[in-house]
């Protein structure tokens, strides 16, 4: 429910406030951004694979992972045609 300053609290008295305010700009920046980041976590991940490293393949699929989560739901926030919805 919208109150003053549109904010908006849908979990109860103790859950967050959201002001739903993000331009649709902003998200599409934010996808921008989160896009180049995974493709520099892949990269970095061939870069340890190639080396033999392991530890740094490990934390560079974990993050190369979580951000291709973001780009999904960033996608799916944005209503691009073919995406699931991203907990399916």
């Amino acid at each position: 429910m919208l109150e003053s300053g549109r904010e908006v609290n849908t979990m109860g008295a103790a859950g967050p406030k959201r002001s739903y305010d993000r331009q649709w700009e902003e998200i599409e920046e934010m996808l921008e951004l989160a896009q180049e980041r995974a493709d520099e976590w892949h990269e970095q991940y061939e870069h340890c694979r190639d080396n033999g490293d392991r530890e740094g393949m490990l934390k560079a699929a974990r993050n190369f992972k979580a951000l291709e989560g973001v780009v999904k739901t960033l996608k799916w926030v944005l209503g691009e045609q073919g995406v699931d919805h991203p907990l399916m």
